[in-house]
């Protein structure tokens, strides 16, 4: 499974939300019978298309927050990765930007297919991110996707509501920045605890 997960489902997947209702019919009846909206790739174009341009992204590093908004719980969800092979890792929330949706729009959208409807992501008013991590295909490069070079704008957010796995995470944790060690950051695949470590030293968490 590639690293960067909450992928937009491609149109034969497509519910009006972010997956979940493999239903064709629901799909054509938001586009009053179009085959694809404008903007939505199929899978043989999308392929394509990652393999000759960059794909933007947002990162997300979800936090509970205590009254004087200092990190004090960091989430990360655990996914089958690596292919056929099984394994499971911790990730962090991750998905595409849709065309003509907004950097805002985006943060909430994946926040919530990744932890549940209920999780409520609060955005800052500035919306810079802590970091901009570029992921490259070649097995050798620091941050990793083999499908295509992304392009991710990472961001620590603060999230309210009830968190639950959502998708195809199989279950989220909370973690003290404190209790995170080294075999904690190596659990994350692909160069996403080098984000995480970033995310944590920005917001002034660090106490590895």
């Amino acid at each position: 499974m590639p690293v960067l997960n909450g992928d937009i489902p491609n149109p034969d997947h497509f519910n009006g939300d972010d997956g979940g209702d493999d239903s064709v019919d629901s799909f054509d009846s938001l586009l009053g019978g179009a085959d694809t909206p404008t903007g939505w790739l199929g899978d043989d174009e999308l392929t394509r298309v990652r393999g000759e341009v960059p794909i933007a992204y947002v990162g997300v590093v979800p936090v509970h927050a205590d009254d004087q908004n200092r990190v004090v719980q960091v989430c990360t969800l655990t996914r089958v990765v690596g292919g056929g092979d099984g394994r499971l890792s911790r990730t962090l929330v991750m998905g595409r930007i849709r065309l003509n949706e907004t950097i805002r729009e985006a943060l909430v959208r994946c926040v919530r297919h990744d932890l549940g409807d209920l999780a409520t992501p609060v955005l800052p008013v500035s919306l810079q991110p802590f970091t901009v991590a570029e992921f490259f295909p070649s097995p050798l490069a620091p941050l990793r996707d083999p499908r295509q070079h992304a392009i991710a704008l990472c961001y620590v957010l603060p999230v309210e509501g009830v968190c639950a796995a959502s998708d195809d995470a199989l279950d989220l944790e909370w973690t003290e920045p404190a209790k995170m060690g080294e075999d904690f950051f190596a659990s994350l695949p692909d160069g996403q605890d080098r984000i995480l470590r970033a995310g944590l030293s920005w917001a002034g968490a660090w106490r590895v």
